[in-house]
């Protein structure tokens, strides 16, 4: 009784945590007589941790019978674009580096992952996705930059 108070004490933080894609967008790539057809989907994703960043990230969405029922396993290509889309703040210093968003391509071996880094130099946040496999990882990659102006420094974790 006592675990199950603490889960239900703790998942509503935890929901409020977690960074959540929102669908965009889709075309449909190819044709499948049984089931939805093989497309390329468009998410939005706000960082969790910085106020007025939001990032767009395209990839393949496998459709046919095991995709309408989620046993498919998606293509590892993907591409990201994050734009500054309102004021920019920073609730709590960031890590140099941390990972802000992941979501599942196949039933469990494999995850897209979306990674913040600090670029101090040049005053900037680094978004990169990739896509990572329980066994081998791929080197299918995409990087974007989002640059801030340099009188909001970027506050950083001590290490």
């Amino acid at each position: 009784m006592r675990l199950m108070f603490r889960v239900l004490l703790v998942l509503p933080v935890w929901l409020v945590g977690c960074s959540r894609a929102e669908p965009v967008g889709e075309v449909d790539t190819a044709f499948q007589l049984i089931g939805p057809d093989h497309k390329v989907v468009v998410e939005a994703f706000d960082d969790p941790r910085v106020q007025g960043v939001t990032c767009y990230v395209s990839r393949a969405k496998t459709g046919g019978i095991k995709g309408g029922l989620g046993l498919a396993e998606d293509k590892s290509e993907a591409s990201i674009a994050c734009r500054q889309v309102g004021p920019l703040a920073f609730a709590a210093p960031l890590p140099q580096q941390e990972e802000v968003f992941s979501e599942r391509m196949s039933l469990v071996f494999k995850k897209l992952r979306i990674v913040r880094m600090v670029d101090r130099q040049r005053n900037a946040l680094i978004y990169l996705t990739y896509s990572e496999r329980l066994i081998e990882g791929s080197p299918q990659n995409s990087v974007t930059a989002v640059p801030v102006d340099r009188a909001l420094p970027i506050p950083v974790k001590a290490r």
